[in-house]
């Protein structure tokens, strides 16, 4: 599947209130807005709408997607990621709507360590709401993750043989996959023949008009393969869910809001809990981004997502840990 990415704009070319420039197929949420997403004539048009405006019209569901915890991490630019991450779980909490459920997009530890873990599910499971994790690659360092997928059996299944799942909400069909075992060159993601002759068999069931959330650790287009920020395989994942008139890919790895629409798929980055990264192609190469104690939180947050009832699109709403729309 052909793909196409203009990169983001360097650190230094944001505007005023923190705005990368995108193309006509990108678009970031603002100032308390949510984004629709319409198809017309197989152009993407997008129309902002206001929070309340949403919490009117939602008849359905919301939830939230956190990504990149990093508990461990003890360098610059973060050197207590629990704390933000416990900030994070304020923003969730303080919601003026419930969210129905959580999404993590992997990278939950830095080390896959045990205590990490513990420390991580005990401020997450504060935000008193069902949670549904994939992996980072930080996540699985310990024999090839089995560790992490035991830890989740509930979600993975009994002996965690299997490294992905799918759920039903309200009409909305969600998988989790997983793209951080067996990288290949450069660090891209892999997802296998095995994940996808399951994903094929698990779509198989669904008609073309069932609203469609993905959600992995490394995004699933080309987002900027040379820094790893991409999956292998994933054209043959994004093949079967063509034929879905609503298919949204959401990921973490990136650590910073990048968004793509590329006919009925809209694909979102998210930013982290722990710390940024620069903008693709704006240093040597992927890394915590050093910055000072003033801008790391408006450099942090969550995304909440809204199905609004009888709209095949979502809104999308990013916040940083400052307060601010990212």
């Amino acid at each position: 599947m052909h793909t196409e990415h203009t990169p983001l704009a360097p650190i230094d070319e944001l505007d005023s209130h923190g705005k990368r420039r995108r193309t006509a197929l990108s678009c970031m949420a603002w100032a308390g807005a949510g984004v629709l997403w319409t198809i017309s004539g197989g152009v993407p048009r997008s129309q902002l709408i206001s929070s309340a405006q949403a919490a009117e019209t939602t008849r359905s569901f919301s939830f939230v997607q956190i990504s990149d915890s990093h508990i461990g991490f003890n360098k610059d630019p973060n050197t207590e990621p629990t704390s933000t991450l416990q900030e994070a779980i304020s923003h969730v909490r303080a919601m003026p709507q419930r969210p129905a459920f959580m999404i993590h997009t992997g990278d939950i530890t830095h080390l896959s360590k045990p205590a990490q873990f513990d420390t991580a599910m005990q401020i997450i499971n504060d935000a008193g709401m069902p949670v549904h994790y994939v992996p980072g690659e930080h996540d699985v360092l310990v024999e090839n993750g089995d560790s992490f997928f035991a830890r989740f059996a509930d979600q993975y299944g009994n002996g965690a043989a299997r490294h992905w799942y799918s759920f039903d909400e309200g009409g909305v069909h969600f998988i989790g996959l997983t793209n951080v075992i067996d990288l290949k060159g450069g660090g891209l993601g892999f997802l296998g023949d095995a994940q996808l002759a399951w994903l094929k068999q698990d779509l198989q069931a669904r008609t073309s008009s069932t609203p469609i959330v993905v959600f992995a650790h490394i995004p699933l287009w080309a987002l900027y393969p040379q820094w790893g920020w991409g999956t292998d395989d994933s054209a043959q994942a994004l093949a079967l869910l063509k034929r879905f008139g609503s298919v949204t890919v959401l990921n973490g790895h990136v650590h910073q809001v990048a968004q793509k629409v590329e006919g009925d798929m809209r694909f979102y980055s998210a930013m982290s809990t722990a710390f940024p990264q620069p903008a693709p192609g704006s240093a040597a190469g992927p890394g915590p981004m050093k910055v000072g104690a003033d801008q790391l939180r408006s450099m942090l947050g969550l995304r909440a997502v809204t199905h609004i009832a009888g709209r095949e699109q979502l809104a999308i709403v990013d916040t940083s840990l400052a307060g601010a729309r990212a």
